[in-house]
């Protein structure tokens, strides 16, 4: 057991999440057949084997998930120590791998991104950008430091600093521009448009109109906000989108924005991260930054 490295341990905390030994070496930046010699290392050093091999795909074995739980704490336990160096600073330096969801990333990122590159030169920004449940599975096992999110996320573990509140415009064609706007019991009965399963957005919008599930209707989710607009431009629907998108989408989109009435949708937009991080205070910074950004 002595020769047991933690050099090992990533690799096959690498291997357990992807479940493919190509993905895995991709991420760590080595070859396939150079972690598949590591792994089976540790297996002879373990004396049990870790993954079951099959032509198609490899999965955990009982003893392999019970060691994945543990190496992640090791891990995690480790990079906190490395955290707490970085915390000795006074401002953001060294690799921050931040988390943000697609609603959010290509309207607010790119001022983010901007701002931080220039206060803070010695900081290494790394970005995902995909749904908030992912998020918070990579936060919560450390493969991401924070992540900007819709709030709440409940998540025991996690603190959730709140940054600033968003209404929610309904988007429509352009020739209905006029129309009375629509009350959530009205918006229900049309064709709403909506962000495919997985995203919270899509059960906020939802959640406004006082619907568990959309009225099934085929076509009708699409991946992104962009496509939403766009779907609602050749007329066929209406959607929602949060206030940070409008100047985005509606540029290339022959649609109308208007804005509710009381109860006007809304959501609020946050910063999390593992309460047990070293790095709080970093993260304060960039939340104010983000608030001013917002604003």
């Amino acid at each position: 057991m002595a020769n047991l490295t933690l050099k090992q341990l990533r690799y096959f905390e690498a291997v357990a999440n992807f479940g493919h030994f190509g993905h895995a070496a991709d991420a760590c930046s080595i070859s396939q057949p150079a972690i598949s010699v590591q792994i089976k290392e540790l297996e002879q050093i373990l004396g049990a084997a870790l993954f079951e091999r099959s032509p198609r795909q490899i999965k955990l074995t009982s003893f392999g998930t019970e060691f994945a739980g543990r190496v992640r704490e090791i891990l995690r336990a480790v990079d906190d120590l490395g955290d707490l160096g970085r915390a000795s600073h006074k401002g953001l330096v060294g690799k921050l791998r931040l988390g943000i969801i697609p609603t959010i990333a290509p309207y607010l990122l790119p001022r983010i991104i901007g701002n931080l590159s220039l206060s803070h030169s010695d900081l290494d920004l790394h970005i995902r950008e995909t749904m908030t449940h992912k998020l918070i599975a990579d936060l919560v096992e450390g493969r991401l430091d924070t992540a900007i999110v819709a709030l709440p996320v409940s998540e025991p573990s996690l603190h959730e600093a709140p940054l600033f509140d968003e209404d929610f415009v309904l988007v429509r064609p352009k020739p209905d521009g006029d129309k009375p706007v629509p009350n959530a019991a009205s918006l229900s009965k049309m064709r709403l448009l909506l962000l495919e399963e997985g995203h919270c957005f899509r059960d906020q919008a939802l959640s406004f109109c006082g619907m568990r599930t959309p009225l099934p209707r085929e076509g009708m989710d699409g991946s992104s906000l962009s496509t939403l607009v766009q779907m609602v431009g050749t007329g066929i629907g209406v959607t929602l989108i949060p206030e940070m998108a409008v100047a985005v989408e509606s540029k290339s989109a022959e649609v109308a924005i208007s804005r509710f009435s009381a109860p006007i949708p809304s959501r609020t937009i946050g910063m999390v991260w593992r309460k047990s991080s070293p790095l709080t205070k970093q993260f304060m910074q960039i939340a104010e930054v983000v608030k001013r950004l917002a604003g």
